[in-house]
C-alpha cells in the first residue's frame, strides 16, 4: 500500500475542489495513483467541478492574445455564472492562459472532441481503414486498431484534450476544472478564434533564378 501523504491529498483537493476525508479515501482506494484516484472521484459523482457542470454559464469574458510579432491573434469566450467572479484576477488569467494555448496548438480546431462534426469523424475512419497496415489483419481487429487511433486523432483536435503548455501533466480541460474548484463557479471554454497573418492569401511565387537572369539580360 503506497503511503498516503498530506501533499497528495493536497494536490488531489487542488486538482478536483472534492474535500479532504473524499480525497485521501480516494488515494487509499487507488493506491496513491493520482489518475485513478480522480477517476474514482468522479464515477462517485463527489468532484466539486462535475457537480457544478450543470449550472448555467452565461457570464465571463472574451479574451485576447497576440504572439510575439504579431503574426498569430487568437480570441476565446469563456463563461462563469456571476460577473463577481469574470473580474477575478483567477479567472481572467485561466482566459489569458487558455487564448496563449489555442496560439500554441495550430492543429486544434475544436473545444471538445463532442463538437467535432459526424462527417469529419467519419472521414477520419475511412482514412485508417485504408491503411495499408491493416490490410491483412482480422475484421475484428482492425475495428479494434482503428478505434484506436480515431480517439487519438480526435483528441489531436481538441482544445481540452491537450496537455497544459505550462505543465504537461495536466490537460487544458483539468486547468479549467482546477478553476472550478478554486472559484466555485461553473466554467466553460465556449469557443474561440485563431488568426494567422496571411493565412488564406495567395502569395505570388517568383523563381529567384529567373529574375537574376532578366536583370543581367536586361
Amino acid at each position: 500500500m503506497a503511503e498516503i501523504t498530506a501533499k497528495l491529498v493536497k494536490e488531489l483537493r487542488e486538482k478536483t475542489g472534492a474535500g479532504m476525508m473524499d480525497c485521501k479515501k480516494a488515494l487509499v482506494e487507488s493506491d496513491g495513483d493520482m489518475t485513478k484516484a480522480m477517476e474514482w472521484l468522479r464515477k462517485k459523482g463527489i468532484t466539486s467541478a462535475e457537480k457544478k457542470s450543470g449550472r448555467v454559464a452565461a457570464e465571463g469574458i472574451i479574451g485576447s492574445y497576440i504572439h510575439t510579432g504579431g503574426r498569430v491573434g487568437v480570441l476565446v469566450e469563456i463563461n462563469c455564472e456571476t460577473d463577481f467572479v469574470a473580474r477575478r484576477d483567477e479567472f481572467q488569467a485561466l482566459v489569458k492562459n487558455v487564448a496563449m494555448q489555442v496560439a500554441a496548438c495550430p492543429n486544434v480546431e475544436y473545444v471538445k472532441v463532442d463538437d467535432i462534426p459526424q462527417e469529419i469523424v467519419q472521414k477520419e475512419k475511412d482514412i485508417e481503414m485504408g491503411r495499408d497496415d491493416l490490410g491483412k489483419k482480422p475484421e475484428n481487429i482492425k475495428e479494434k486498431i482503428v478505434q484506436g487511433r480515431i480517439e487519438k486523432r480526435l483528441k489531436e483536435l481538441s482544445l481540452m484534450d491537450q496537455p497544459y503548455i505550462r505543465d504537461q501533466s495536466i490537460t487544458v480541460e483539468e486547468l479549467v476544472k482546477q478553476c472550478v474548484a478554486q472559484l466555485g463557479e461553473n466554467i466553460q471554454v465556449r469557443r474561440f478564434t485563431r488568426y494567422v497573418l496571411g493565412e488564406g492569401i495567395e502569395k505570388e511565387e517568383s523563381n529567384f533564378a529567373e529574375e537574376v537572369a532578366a536583370q543581367m539580360g536586361s
